[in-house]
This record gives C-alpha cells, sequence and structure tokens, in this order.
C-alpha cells in the first residue's frame, strides 16, 4: 500500500491518530462530567482484570497445554513476587520453551 500511494497512507494514519485522541479526550471529558460514586469506582477498578481475562481466556482455549503451562508459570510469578514483568518473562519463557520441546 505505501509502494503504491504514500500520501494516502499517511494521511490514513494521520486521520487514524486523530481519531484516537478525539476518543481519549472525550473520555477524560465524560468522567470529569460524572459523579464517581462507589459502584461506579468498583466497576472501573474491575475494569482492568476483565480487559486481561477476555484478553487471556480466548488464547487459553485455543493453546491448548503450552498456554495452560504459560498461565500457570505467569500465576505462580506474579502470586510470589507481585510484579508484573517478571511474570509476563515466566510465562513467555515456559511457553518458548514448551514450543521448543514440541508441547
Amino acid at each position: 500500500m505505501i509502494e503504491k500511494d504514500a500520501f494516502g497512507f499517511f494521511v490514513t494514519l494521520g486521520l487514524m491518530m486523530i481519531v484516537v485522541y478525539v476518543t481519549r479526550i472525550a473520555g477524560y471529558w465524560l468522567i470529569g462530567r460524572l459523579v464517581i460514586g462507589p459502584r461506579l469506582r468498583r466497576m472501573l477498578n474491575a475494569l482492568p482484570g476483565a480487559i486481561i481475562a477476555a484478553t487471556v481466556a480466548p488464547a487459553l482455549v485455543q493453546g491448548g497445554l503450552r498456554a495452560v503451562l504459560a498461565l500457570a508459570a505467569t500465576l505462580v510469578v506474579m502470586i510470589v513476587v507481585r510484579k508484573d514483568f517478571p511474570a509476563v518473562l515466566a510465562g513467555v519463557a515456559v511457553a518458548a520453551a514448551a514450543f521448543a520441546y514440541g508441547l
């Protein structure tokens, strides 16, 4: 696409950047107008975990044993260390090792 129409590509990219920026600003503007009660606060606090679960669940279902092992390693490291980055590294390492061993 870039080789055929570089200008169109950059126009499309610029428009996508503007749309993303406007939606983010609109979100901040909208949440600034709302009264955040305890119920909404609980929902907003639970949202990151729900997004992670929604992202991981399909991979876990389709990934088979390799995905289960990687998730288990991630979970164990997260419980022990309580830091995201080492947990992700452990999950990726276990998934890579399982792939290397043909699982």
